[in-house]
Order: structure tokens, then C-alpha cells, then sequence
């Protein structure tokens, strides 16, 4: 019996304006919904412009939030409005103090899941935190603590991981063993306007990398970036989604735009009857990639 169900991706520009950004979302998010969107999904910190360009920006701090929160309740509102799934992308979180010790707050990069009756599904915290030039997260994130999550929905069973976790394979295999029908990757990727990457183009890598989840693991990817130039970063776009073989459903360009697919899940089984993907794995063999590497 054919399983379908339609992922909407928001693929926008964002401005210094959290009230606007969140304005701005909520309009597409219910553009997408009319269109036909049963799943829809925000990139990452789609509520402000890419602080992490700085080691240093402390202003970024007040404005991280609690979850539950004010962005998470008109998130949550949305979504059952529209009676839809709603991937959050992601949001500087604020965490609540460690009870018994005098830590500061942890702050996390972090993923809310909406149900299409408004509920909160639950949260991922970004497992892998980047510490590149213009990409300076460690100085505001603490490596995420709620390990690799699938979110049970009445539209299929989803797990989020968000930007740089995207190149990870552990991260994408953990989640298709643990049921995962479809990744969805919120993301701010970009090129640098000053230089170019010696290694080749960051696009092409990054497409090939998630397609190549899509396929080892037989699981739907579905990616969605911002656009947009802002400080030395030229975010470029390209959200995409990919079925359970790799091949391409739907591509955005280089400007804002909704992105629709239409994810028939039912091929899953098929192909991982055909290939014999995980019917064929070697666990046992498998202890080297736990143990450190320097």
C-alpha cells in the first residue's frame, strides 16, 4: 500500500529581526501548509543572522530562550492550527541550571518537534558542534545530550539531526536503526565570499554527503538551508529532498522559496529487501568505530 506523505522546507533569508524572522516563518510555514505540506520544517536558527561568525558576540547570548518558550508556544500554535508536523529548525537554547551545582547554563543548539495537534514531540540537541573559521559554535554550544531521536508522527516516523551533524554517517545510521523514515537536516551552510574552499565546492559535498545517508541507509533526506549574504557567509540554498535510493525529488535554487515533495515511504521496505543493507550488517565487526581517534 503506497505510504505518501508531502515535506515542505522553508528556504529563507534571515535578518537581524527576531519579531520579523518569526513573522516571516509563520506566513510560509502556512504557505506550505495550503499547498499541501503535511510535514514542514524551518532551517537552523532561522530566528536571527549566523552569530557563530564571531568568537565573541555576547549580545547573542540574551537571546537565547527556554524550551518550552514564546518561540515554541507560537511554533506549537501553528501547528495545530494547520494540523501539520512541524520541525522547528533549531533555536539557541537556554537551559535550566544543573540542580545541585553551581554550573552556569548550558546552552544548546536545539531542535523542537511539533505534532499536528500542537504538542511538543520532544527536542534534539545538535550532537556535533563545528569550531571552523567563520563557523566559531563551540564558543555558544555545548555538545548536545539527548543522543539521536525518532519522533513517532501520524505522518511518519521522523528523526532530526541539524547542520553539521549532517556529516556524520553514525549520526544518520543510528537514526534509520532506531526507525527513522525520514532525516530531516536543519541547516545554515554557506561559501566564504573573501575565499574560496580549497577542497572543491561545498554544495556539490554537501548534497552528495546526505544523499549518500539516503542510500546506505534506505531512509527519505530531506535538507533545508537559508539563503541570503550576511557578513562574510553567502548562504546558497539548494534545500533538497531525496528518497530512499538517493535520487533527487525536489531542489530549491539560490533564493527564498517552499520546497515541496511528495515521500512515498512505502518504497523503504522495498528497497532494503532489495539491497539487503541491513539485513547483511556485521555489528560484531564494528567496535573500532566507538573507540577515539587521534
Amino acid at each position: 500500500m503506497k505510504k505518501s506523505v508531502t515535506v515542505g522546507l522553508i528556504q529563507m533569508h534571515c535578518s537581524a529581526s527576531r519579531e520579523d524572522n518569526l513573522k516571516r516563518a509563520l506566513k510560509k510555514i502556512e504557505e506550505a501548509a495550503a499547498k499541501g505540506a503535511n510535514i514542514v520544517c524551518l532551517p537552523e536558527l532561522f530566528e536571527s543572522t549566523y552569530f557563530c561568525q564571531k568568537k565573541d558576540d555576547k549580545a547573542a547570548f540574551l537571546t537565547a530562550e527556554a524550551i518550552p518558550g514564546a518561540t515554541t508556544k507560537t511554533l506549537s500554535e501553528v501547528a495545530r492550527r494547520l494540523k501539520i508536523v512541524l520541525v522547528g529548525g533549531s533555536i539557541f537554547e537556554k537551559a535550566p541550571h544543573s540542580r545541585g551545582t553551581a554550573l552556569p547554563c548550558p546552552y544548546y543548539n536545539t531542535s523542537p518537534v511539533f505534532g499536528p495537534d500542537g504538542a511538543l514531540l520532544g527536542t534534539y540537541r545538535k550532537t556535533h558542534i563545528p569550531e571552523d573559521p567563520l563557523y566559531h559554535e563551540q564558543h555558544y554550544f555545548a555538545p548536545g545530550d539527548t543522543g539521536v531521536k525518532v519522533f513517532e508522527t501520524p505522518f511518519g516516523k521522523i528523526a532530526v539531526l541539524i547542520c553539521f551533524d549532517q556529516w556524520f554517517p553514525e549520526a544518520a545510521r543510528i537514526a534509520a536503526l532506531q526507525g527513522a523514515e525520514i532525516i530531516v537536516y536543519p541547516t545554515a551552510i554557506a561559501n566564504f565570499i573573501e575565499e574560496e574552499t580549497p577542497e572543491g565546492n561545498v554544495q556539490d559535498a554537501w548534497e552528495a554527503v546526505q544523499r549518500g545517508h539516503a542510500i546506505a541507509n534506505n531512509v527519505f533526506v530531506a535538507a533545508v538551508n537559508r539563503v541570503g549574504t550576511e557578513g562574510n557567509l553567502k548562504f546558497f540554498g539548494g534545500s533538497f529532498v531525496s528518497d530512499a535510493f538517493g535520487n533527487t525529488l525536489a531542489h530549491a535554487g539560490h533564493d527564498e522559496e517552499i520546497l515541496l515533495a511528495e515521500c512515498n515511504l512505502s518504497m523503504i521496505p522495498e528497497v532494503r529487501e532489495g539491497w539487503g543493507f541491513f539485513r547483511n550488517r556485521r555489528p560484531e565487526c564494528y567496535g573500532k568505530i566507538a573507540e577515539n581517534f587521534q
